[in-house]
């Protein structure tokens, strides 16, 4: 959904990016730079080792974000984005999340569904580097 995609890289927020290490070599690390210096993000790292990244403390899993986080960038495989979806829908509340971005070949229907269902936007399979020029960003 355009609008969707659109309203997230123009609507200043903090995004909890999972997979976000101080690896400068992965994606996600250039991604989550992307969106803190040309996108004017708020950046939170959760990763597996809870190691600071982007000049960021960082997290070993949503549940110990202190918040708020209104969108959750996710970095991880497709056979485990399942569960960081489910903790997204968990921790929405408290966290204040209103979507989850599933990056770029990153795919669960079901998943996604069950985001939907609990109130969350859902953008899939694409990137927000790839997006932001497309609309002028």
């Amino acid at each position: 959904d355009r609008e969707v995609i659109q309203r997230l890289l123009t609507t200043p927020a903090t995004w909890a990016v999972v997979g976000l290490s101080a690896n400068s070599a992965r994606t996600a690390y250039r991604i989550g730079a992307y969106l803190r210096d040309r996108l004017g993000m708020s950046v939170v790292p959760v990763n597996l080792r809870g190691e600071d990244a982007l000049g960021e403390h960082g997290y070993l899993r949503l549940a110990d974000v202190p918040g708020p986080a209104q969108v959750v960038d996710c970095f991880v495989n497709s056979t485990r984005v399942g569960a960081v979806v489910d903790d997204a829908i968990a921790e929405k509340d408290r966290l204040g999340i209103q979507a989850v971005w599933l990056q770029l070949g990153v795919v669960d229907e079901a998943a996604a569904q069950r985001a939907r269902e609990a109130g969350l936007d859902v953008v899939m399979d694409t990137c927000p580097a790839m997006e932001a020029p497309s609309l002028g960003l």
